[in-house]
């Protein structure tokens, strides 16, 4: 009885699960064919929302693309450089943008051609080309949308 209890929980787990797993596979094909890199993007991804459980606001500055357009406080920044973004970092990026990076379910990304938008656009991380012929790149963040 009990081995046919624990048989029936773990296909009921199953079956409430492929549909998060369709999401997220649906997710990775976008990003894959719009942007390019899907890996290196969930690389980053997870690399980010380590930072905002820790906390870390320098390994945020360390993956944004500068000149970083931030939008807070009812303003629009352009930050030049990773120190300007680190100096005044509690003051450009709230603790809601934060909170909506390390909650951000991959089965709820936005992709676009601009990138892909994380918390409903409150950043936005591109892959971007390194050469005229884009065929070397890399992740980044794009903008910071308080």
């Amino acid at each position: 009885m009990a081995r046919r209890l624990t048989a029936l929980a773990s296909i009921v787990v199953l079956a409430l699960a492929a549909p998060a797993m369709a999401q997220e596979e649906e997710v990775y094909e976008r990003i894959e064919t719009i942007q390019g890199d899907a890996d290196g993007f969930f690389e980053l991804f997870s690399i980010l929302q380590d930072a905002a459980m820790f906390g870390d606001p320098t390994t945020i500055a360390q993956y944004a693309s500068y000149p970083l357009l931030v939008n807070a406080n009812g303003e629009s920044y352009d930050i030049l450089e990773e120190q300007d973004l680190l100096d005044n970092f509690d003051s450009l990026v709230t603790p809601e943008t934060m909170q909506a990076l390390l909650e951000q379910d991959v089965g709820d990304l936005t992709v676009t051609d601009e990138g892909v938008g994380i918390g409903n656009g409150a950043i936005w991380i591109s892959n971007i080309c390194l050469d005229d012929a884009c065929s070397d790149t890399e992740w980044g963040i794009l903008s910071i949308n308080n």
